[in-house]
């Protein structure tokens, strides 16, 4: 009862996020089903699939201030809004929630995804 209902809407808006993270996964990296009923299987299974989630995050996010024509319209617009919000309640000497100006999770782009599967297969017939 003492949290404020706008910081709980907040979390609710991240927790989607993660929500959004692990549809990912299973959509663009096909990870559908368990490899095996092992218990410790199934952690390694977890923890690879983990990592390779956050390497490709890593990808998106380095060609994004590599090349910035590559970031999505839609994250573009979030942005822009965000900026203008903040300024408006700056003008009424409140403030935007800081949990807004954190990074967006958004789903990685299908460019991402072909250039490291290119990238390994290419090292694959390179035989490394």
């Amino acid at each position: 009862m003492t949290i404020n209902p706008g910081t709980i809407a907040m979390l609710y808006f991240k927790r989607w996020t993660i929500e959004k993270t692990f549809n990912n996964t299973k959509s663009n990296f096909k990870e559908t089903k368990a490899w095996s009923s092992n218990t410790r299987s199934l952690e390694n299974q977890m923890r690879l699939t983990a990592m390779s989630y956050n390497l490709m995050r890593v990808f998106e996010e380095i060609s994004k201030t590599q090349q910035p024509e590559l970031i999505h319209p839609s994250d573009k617009k979030y942005s822009e809004a965000l900026e203008i919000r903040q300024q408006q309640a700056q003008k009424r000497d409140r403030f935007v929630n800081p949990l807004f100006f954190q990074a967006r999770i958004s789903r990685i782009s299908s460019y991402t995804i072909r250039a490291v599967q290119n990238a390994i297969a290419e090292n694959q017939g390179n035989g490394a």
